[in-house]
């Protein structure tokens, strides 16, 4: 089937880069088509990734909230876990969420195609849909946004027994006895999640240490829960071979002595990152260029060799996140309807939702290091917060890097429940270029876990009032 008109702005992919530069899009008055191979609008985020993972990280929550409350007098008796019922409620918040898109695409006027886009040429794509029709729809200007698909390794066996991040969150069961491949965020997350359900969770990383990227004193505070929660962690550690059986997965791995060991367990999650999906779209049959990596290439617009055609989110390059996809989406409207408007964010926020929670924003202490970059450094330990105390968690830790002859801000970490919403203020100051005693003369309801990121601003000009601070360390 021929669609002859040409459409004005065709987005190809619901997800948190697509659904929202759509929805800009049609706000700004243009005339817009999305096409997506789901229902609704939402993508691997809504549906099988952040969302999702979110509730069930919520779940897990809710159960270590319920052992914590004996420490302080409240008994709720033994908990039990209803695996179905806990699927169902699951699924229902992606169905809410998912079906309120679907509702404000339709408010807007938002053209929805439901298949699969793949190009023909610069100008043109064909929508494969799920009765097997075809649709040919031609295009002003595209904006692509795939998304990604979890990473594979290639001795994975297909079985159901070997899970990546899709197959885990749909919560089949919760196994005897189950191995993370992966030291990522995402493999701790679910691995978290799972062990807080009962399973005896092990984690395998080749690598020297876990959370690669995030400073190693911010992954202390959940290294040290994960030690009592997990049954083992594993680093320098490679997975050799996975031979997965009918009612089991036996792995062997190497350690860095070089000595092969072999465990046998109920699952396997493999979690060793993500790919662009750039693959099978007639990328082709256009001007588009791809790395090596499978990003495509784009200008700070976000538009790609192929003039008419614009990339966001994950098939754009690093970081592989919804935020970022969200932004970029924004940023290459405002280009396609005519506006003076580039991509180039002074920090962009990441965060690891295990508990204790990991958030960072701009320069790290690692990446200051490696580059040689001199940075003023304060760290505010939570265990001196009160708002932490009353919460029984004093595990946590605000961290802020400064430049050591203007005192602005340059990096941000915070570690400890809730740290994902507060690392919000440390992007806010970054972006706006502001200096260690802005945040310390702002003033900070008490008492909050916000006060902690005050109190590091005042330990950067060498005081804080509940933490007797060393004098600012400079690396």
């Amino acid at each position: 089937m021929a669609d002859n008109t040409v459409r004005e702005l065709v987005v190809i992919g619901g997800g948190p880069g697509g659904y929202p530069a759509a929805f800009y899009a049609a706000d700004l008055g243009m005339d817009v088509t999305l096409v997506d191979m789901e229902k609704n609008p939402g993508g691997v985020c809504l549906y099988r990734g952040c969302i999702p993972s979110k509730a069930l990280l919520h779940a897990a929550a809710v159960l270590g909230e319920a052992k914590h409350a004996e420490e302080m007098g409240i008994t709720f008796g033994a908990s039990s876990l209803d695996v179905d019922k806990l699927r169902d409620w699951k699924e229902s918040v992606v169905q809410k969420l998912t079906g309120g898109l679907g509702q404000l695409a339709k408010s807007r006027n938002v053209r929805y195609v439901q298949g699969r886009a793949r190009f023909v040429n610069g100008s043109t794509i064909e929508v494969e849909k799920g009765d097997g029709s075809k649709q040919t729809i031609s295009f002003k200007t595209a904006l692509l946004a795939t998304g990604s698909r979890p990473a594979q390794i290639p001795i994975a066996p297909d079985s159901p027994r070997v899970l990546d991040s899709t197959g885990a969150l749909e919560l089949a069961d919760v196994p005897k006895r189950m191995l993370v491949i992966g030291g990522g965020y995402i493999g701790l997350e679910l691995g978290q999640a799972y062990a807080s359900f009962g399973a005896k969770v092990s984690v395998v990383e080749m690598l020297p240490s876990l959370m690669t990227g995030a400073d190693a004193d911010l992954v202390k505070p959940l290294l040290k829960r994960l030690k009592h929660q997990f049954e083992s962690i594993m680093v320098e550690t490679r997975v050799e071979a996975i031979e997965a059986k009918e009612d089991s997965v036996t792995v062997t791995m190497q350690d860095k002595s070089g000595k092969s060991f072999t465990e046998t367990y109920d699952r396997v999650l493999i979690s060793v990152g993500r790919k662009p999906n750039t693959s099978d779209l007639g990328l082709e049959n256009t001007r588009i260029a791809v790395d090596e990596q499978g990003f495509v290439k784009t200008n700070a617009q976000r538009q790609t060799d192929e003039s008419g055609i614009f990339a966001i989110g994950d098939i754009a390059g690093q970081p592989m996140l919804a935020h970022k996809a969200t932004y970029e989406g924004k940023i290459a409207v405002e280009a396609i309807s005519g506006r003076r408007s580039i991509y180039d964010p002074a920090a962009i926020p990441a965060v690891v939702f295990t508990d204790p929670e990991i958030a960072w924003t701009g320069l790290t202490e690692a990446e200051a290091r490696k580059a040689g970059q001199p940075v003023q450094v304060s760290k505010f330990p939570w265990a001196a917060s009160g708002r932490s105390t009353t919460l029984g968690r004093s595990d946590g830790l605000t961290k802020l890097l400064a430049d050591p002859e203007t005192g602005r801000i340059l990096g941000v970490g915070i570690t400890g429940p809730g740290a994902g919403e507060m690392i919000a203020e440390g992007t806010l100051a970054i972006e706006m270029g502001a200096v260690a005693e802005d945040l310390a003369q702002t003033i900070h309801a008490h008492p909050t876990l916000s006060e902690t990121v005050m109190e590091a601003a005042e330990g950067i000009m060498g005081h804080a009032t509940h933490f007797a601070a060393k004098k600012p360390q400079k690396t």
